[in-house]
């Protein structure tokens, strides 16, 4: 790979990527409804994507199942938990009943769709905007720390039949970008240095997100979930590392007793 080829969808990431940062900050200081409807919105793309991606052949199923995704995670964050819990997996049964192929593929990933959208609600709404900023700084700067990182270093490829473009250096440099992440927010938010572990984790999550969605597309054999955003592809491409590090956090925030503020 040359030089120039390396880096050709910098400038379209940069401008794109600025474009996300600004509006997803606007919704979480927003929160609230703004932010439940911001999310639900982005999930429902995201359905609409990977049905896109697993059965191209069924295309109104897809806007169907994508609206279908969006609003059951706009209900259930307005529902106790115990009520929201079956329509957090409803919108996969629904898919898994309809789809005419790839069925275990959509299952696993909607899942992980509407849970993560739930995640990131559930963090905004009980912990407040410091908690969320934190989460989405860890999954940010992992990806452009390794996205920098795999280009000026390069070296051996993390999984290569996978996702060709990703390599150790990118993948550690994610660790340490989170490091530096969790050890800023450790002292304005009174958790403590136990943060920079636990940041390490949600990037780690993150990245594994970031494998599986290219996972799916390498078995689907497309380049992109989508076209919708100019040098990142889909939204499912831009946020796959925001679904397993908001399901992880989601699964671990019980136990890690974590300082809430105002929201």
């Amino acid at each position: 790979m040359t030089g120039n080829e390396r880096w050709s969808d910098l400038a379209a990431r940069m401008i794109s990527g600025a474009v996300m940062v600004v509006v997803g900050l606007g919704a979480v200081a927003f929160g609230g409804d703004v932010f439940h409807l911001f999310v639900a919105a982005i999930c429902g793309a995201m359905i609409w994507e990977l049905v896109r991606m697993v059965s191209p052949d069924q295309p109104a199923l897809a806007w169907q199942l994508g609206a279908g995704a969006g609003t059951a995670v706009m209900v259930a964050i307005y529902l106790p938990v115990g009520l929201a819990l079956p329509l957090l997996f409803l919108p996969a049964l629904v898919g898994l009943g309809r789809l005419d192929h790839n069925r275990t593929v959509f299952t696993t990933f909607s899942v992980l769709v509407v849970w993560a959208g739930f995640g990131m609600m559930t963090v905004r709404d009980e912990l407040g905007f410091l908690w969320m900023l934190w989460l989405a700084s860890v999954v940010v700067v992992t990806d452009v720390a390794g996205y920098f990182a795999g280009r000026f270093l390069g070296g051996p490829k993390f999984w290569p039949r996978v996702s060709p473009k990703k390599t150790w250096s990118g993948t550690a440099a994610g660790w340490l970008g989170a490091a530096a992440v969790g050890l800023g927010f450790a002292g304005h938010s009174g958790a403590g240095l136990q943060l920079i572990g636990v940041s390490v984790a949600v990037s780690m999550a993150s990245q594994m997100g970031d494998i599986a969605e290219s996972a799916v597309k390498r078995k689907m054999h497309v380049k992109d979930s989508s076209a919708l955003i100019p040098g990142h592809g889909g939204l499912l491409d831009r946020f796959d590392g925001m679904l397993g590090a908001s399901v992880f956090f989601l699964m671990v925030m019980p136990f890690i007793g974590l300082p809430a503020e105002l929201p």
